[in-house]
């Protein structure tokens, strides 16, 4: 009972969570829109753009809180590339 319980909690946060995020990134991308465009397709596009990172923000987020993230991969490692000096030598 008790995990059925905290999956619920889960998926609680994460409704709340992209609700919030859709929103919020929404509005901000309407006031941009207001701010920056003239015509209204731009003024949409800003807002459908601020949708879309408020979702991929969400389900980021989400996607932690499940534990099953694919954002959670280890760190890529650099190569070095050999400087022209050390090809030399």
């Amino acid at each position: 009972m008790a995990e059925a319980v905290d999956v619920n909690a889960k998926w609680d946060a994460c409704i709340d969570l992209t609700v919030r995020r859709f929103v919020y990134s929404s509005m901000a991308g309407a006031f941009g829109g207001l701010l920056f465009f003239r015509t209204p397709v731009t003024r949409w596009a800003a807002v459908a753009f601020g949708a879309g990172v408020g979702a991929g923000a969400a389900y980021t987020e989400c996607s932690r809180i499940f534990e099953g993230s694919p954002a959670t991969s280890p760190a890529l490692k650099v190569a070095s590339a050999p400087t022209p000096q050390e090809a030399q030598d």
